[in-house]
């Protein structure tokens, strides 16, 4: 009885229509966020709404957004103690997804382009080896993982072609309290993986070694790359870089007398077809590039982190609960919540 009871509960999970995200009000951004002392995440508009609202365990990190579906993978701030499958239509949790023994979420995945597969940033706990997780999305099982070609691999970003672009930060990190334990030898490196995990192309900064290479964006051909300084705090060094592949990546350096604004410290990146952001919580900041890597604009705002951009317009979000349009010119509010908005903005699509 038991077993016709679970074919008959698997058959009607088969049967139930999988809604997409037009069902759950075109939301544009997926975003991690706590209220009170509870954590969420939420879909918003693209005016900066809240469209829905799912509990969390714990504080969320990034989110991944399946392509068509009204599905997400929710991940913990790293090191990963979970990462949720969630249908955002009812609010569900569908799957939990498990590494391996001995290893850990780093706090980012994304989709193939069809939505069957998952692929997902983690670290063998006691070394930090970047390991890629390959996840068959059908019932979210674990088909295999590969090197990510680095220590500490943090964002993951699928090209048009199915190319992976893996930001390897380069920071062995303790496994319980996240102590860096490597950083006077840390090589932080940007690999780009074919869509079988085999290894096509890799940079490093062999004069920035300690300049950690952890967000990504896609600019045009090029990869933007924010990073985080783990060297000397009174010299100053450029947080974002491009790299198209096959070339030397290039450093976009602000001008001098702006050369602190960040702290050192980029929380996110965002690319549209001819510019580049750049968010610091740390510094209170963001600063716009153009397609080139040359400075345009320096804004301020305290603790502002989260940023994506859609239909050629920045968004970005702080711990505030604010979430602003970002141009040249200047910030411009859309909208206000009771929320303290976490690190990342996904956008949708």
């Amino acid at each position: 009885m038991m077993r016709r009871r679970a074919f008959l509960a698997t058959l009607a999970a088969a049967l139930t229509p999988r809604l997409t995200w037009a069902d759950v009000g075109s939301p544009v951004f997926l975003a991690a966020g706590k209220r009170d002392e509870d954590h969420f995440l939420h879909g918003l508009s693209a005016a900066g709404e809240s469209l829905f609202r799912i509990p969390l365990p714990a504080r969320g990190h990034a989110a991944a957004a399946h392509p068509t579906l009204a599905e997400a993978v929710a991940f913990a701030r790293r090191p990963g103690t979970f990462a949720l499958v969630i249908d955002c239509a009812t609010g569900a949790v569908r799957h939990r997804l498990t590494p391996p023994d001995g290893m850990q979420f780093n706090g980012h995945g994304a989709y193939s382009g069809d939505g069957s597969l998952l692929m997902t940033s983690e670290v063998v706990a006691e070394t930090s080896e970047g390991r890629i997780g390959l996840w068959d999305t059908a019932r979210y099982t674990r088909l295999t993982d590969w090197p990510s070609h680095g220590i500490g691999p943090h964002e993951i970003r699928r090209l048009s072609d199915g190319r992976l672009a893996v930001a390897n930060g380069g920071i062995r990190t303790d496994p319980v309290d996240r102590r860096k334990l490597n950083l006077p030898d840390m090589r932080p490196n940007l690999a780009l993986l074919s869509e079988d995990g085999a290894l096509l192309d890799r940079i490093d900064l062999p004069d920035l070694r300690q300049n950690s290479i952890r967000h990504l964006a896609l600019s045009g051909d090029s990869i933007a790359f924010a990073m985080q300084w783990e060297g000397d705090p009174s010299e100053p060094v450029p947080q974002l870089g491009l790299w198209t592949p096959g070339s030397p990546p290039r450093l976009c350096p602000p001008p001098e007398a702006e050369a602190f604004a960040m702290q050192g410290y980029a929380g996110s990146v965002a690319a549209t077809r001819d510019r580049i952001l750049v968010t610091s919580p740390r510094g209170g900041a963001l600063m716009l590039f153009d397609a080139k890597g040359r400075h345009i604009a320096t804004h301020h705002r305290a603790d502002l982190c989260g940023a994506a951009s859609t239909q050629g317009t920045f968004t970005v979000t702080d711990g505030s609960g604010a979430v602003w349009t970002a141009e040249d010119r200047g910030l411009s509010p859309l909208s206000r919540a009771d929320t303290r908005w976490d690190n990342h903005l996904v956008a949708l699509g």
